[in-house]
């Protein structure tokens, strides 16, 4: 018995729960737990996660701290990083005030 196997593709769905609005807010910062805080600009956000540009590189699964436009420091994980970018899932779901006035922001 034998059995091939094939090259997939990648999804041509979204398998995000949430649709990511795109945004661009510049005062934008993550830290690493310990680290200090680097610049970052927020590119797009959900009510789940958000993707970060940085010229920093952080760990796949590492926890982060993100912080937007003077707001609170929220925990996140990181699910990837690459070509500059980092994208993360927060602990807990994003207040809906905070996630509307930051989508405004960047209008």
């Amino acid at each position: 018995m034998s059995s091939q196997y094939r090259t997939v593709q990648s999804a041509l769905i979204e398998h995000r729960q949430s649709y990511r609005h795109p945004v661009q807010i510049q005062r934008a910062a993550i830290r690493a737990h310990g680290k200090t805080a680097k610049p970052g600009e927020l590119i797009d956000l959900s009510i789940y996660g958000c993707r970060v540009a940085s010229k920093t590189r952080f760990a796949e699964g590492g926890r982060v701290w993100l912080r937007f436009e003077g707001g609170s420091p929220m925990p996140a994980t990181v699910i990837w990083c690459r070509d500059g970018h980092v994208g993360c899932r927060f602990d807990e779901k994003l207040d809906s005030g905070l996630f509307r006035r930051l989508t405004l922001i960047s209008e």
